[in-house]
C-alpha cells in the first residue's frame, strides 16, 4: 500500500429531516486497497456511496476524490470512477455489447475494442450477442461491473455487488474482484452485509453504525486486537486446561477433540503460552481463531443483514 490517499472523506454528514443518516464520516481509502465498508442495515452505507459518486449532496462536510475536491471537480474526478450501485440495470432488449454501447456513450465514448476488453475481463465475451433477457442474474451482475469498468478507472466503488447472487454467483464475482485489484491495479471500495466475503478479499475496511464511523484499519490488525478466539493444542492437554482456566485474562476455555479453544484477549496470548511452557506443558499450537463476525459483534452488537 503506497501513501496516495484515491478517496477521502472530512466530516461528511447526510440529514433528512430530523435524523442524520450518516454524520461526522472520516474515510481514507489508499490507492492499491481493497477497501470494505461494513455495517448492519440502514447504517448509512449506502447514503455514504451516494454521495462518494455525487448521487446526493452531503448536508455536512466533503469528499474529495485523488486529492481534488469532489464539488468542485465532479466532472474531472468521476470520469476516473466506475460504480455499481445495489444491482445493475439494463435494456433487457438488447444486447449485452449494445447496452455497454450505450453507457459508453452517455459518459464520453470509448473504443469498440475497449468494450471486448471489460467483456473478456468479466467472462462474457462468448455471450456478448446474446440479449440481456436471457442472461442470469449473476451474469447481469457481472455485465454490471463492465459497465463501471468503461473508461479504465482507477477507483471502482461497489455496492453490495452479490447481493441476491447464489453461492456459484457470488464466488464468480468475489474472484473477478480479486482479479481486478491484482491485475488492473483498480482501487475497490467494496460496500456488502456479507461478513466472509470482506473478510475474503479486503485489505483494509471500516465498520459504520447508526450513520457514524465506529473503526476503520487494516483487517488483519483490527481482526489480531481486543477479545478473540485462540486454538491451542497442548500435552497434556488436561493439565493445559486446568493452567489456562486460572488466569485472569483468559474469559472462557473448552476442551474440544482438536484441542482447546480459548477465549482471550490477543494481548495476552503470548503471556497465556509463556504460562503453560513454563508449567512444563508442550505447546504444540496457538493459533488466533477471530473472525470477522466475532470482530463485527464485538462492536456492533449487531449481525449485517439482519
Amino acid at each position: 500500500m503506497s501513501g496516495d490517499i484515491v478517496l477521502q472523506t472530512v466530516n461528511l454528514g447526510k440529514k433528512y429531516g430530523d435524523r442524520w443518516a450518516v454524520q461526522g464520516l472520516n474515510l481514507s481509502v489508499f490507492r492499491g486497497e481493497i477497501f470494505g465498508f461494513l455495517g448492519p442495515n440502514g447504517a448509512g452505507k449506502s447514503t455514504t456511496i451516494r454521495m462518494l459518486l455525487s448521487l446526493i449532496a452531503p448536508s455536512t462536510g466533503s469528499v474529495e476524490l485523488f486529492g481534488l475536491p469532489l464539488r468542485e471537480n465532479r466532472g474531472t474526478v468521476l470520469a476516473r470512477v466506475g460504480g455499481l450501485v445495489e444491482r445493475a440495470d439494463f435494456y433487457l432488449y438488447l444486447s449485452a455489447r449494445r447496452n455497454l454501447e450505450i453507457v459508453a456513450d452517455l459518459n464520453g465514448g470509448v473504443s469498440s475494442s475497449a468494450i471486448d476488453e471489460v467483456l473478456e475481463t468479466v467472462g462474457l465475451a462468448e455471450r456478448a450477442g446474446d440479449r440481456v433477457k436471457s442472461y442470469s442474474h449473476g451474469m447481469k451482475q457481472r455485465l454490471g461491473l463492465a459497465a463501471a469498468l468503461l473508461g479504465s478507472p482507477e477507483l471502482v466503488v461497489l455496492d453490495e455487488p452479490t447481493s441476491g447472487l447464489d453461492p456459484h454467483g457470488i464466488k464468480e464475482v468475489r474472484d473477478l474482484i480479486a482479479r481486478l485489484a491484482a491485475e488492473r491495479k483498480v482501487t475497490v471500495f467494496l460496500s456488502s452485509h456479507l461478513l466472509s466475503e470482506i473478510e475474503h478479499l479486503a485489505t483494509s475496511m471500516a465498520i459504520i453504525n447508526n450513520g457514524s464511523l465506529v473503526v476503520q484499519g487494516s483487517v488483519n490488525e483490527l481482526l489480531g486486537a481486543g477479545t478473540g478466539t485462540v486454538h491451542v493444542i497442548a500435552v497434556p492437554a488436561g493439565r493445559a486446561l486446568e493452567i489456562i482456566r486460572s488466569l485472569p485474562y483468559v474469559e472462557g476455555a473448552t476442551l474440544e477433540q482438536e484441542g482447546i479453544r480459548v477465549k482471550i484477549p490477543a494481548a495476552h496470548a503470548g503471556s497465556m503460552n509463556a504460562e503453560l511452557v513454563r508449567a512444563g506443558i508442550e505447546v504444540r499450537a496457538l493459533v488466533p481463531e477471530r473472525s470477522l463476525e466475532e470482530y463485527f459483534l464485538s462492536i456492533t452488537g449487531e449481525v449485517p443483514g439482519l
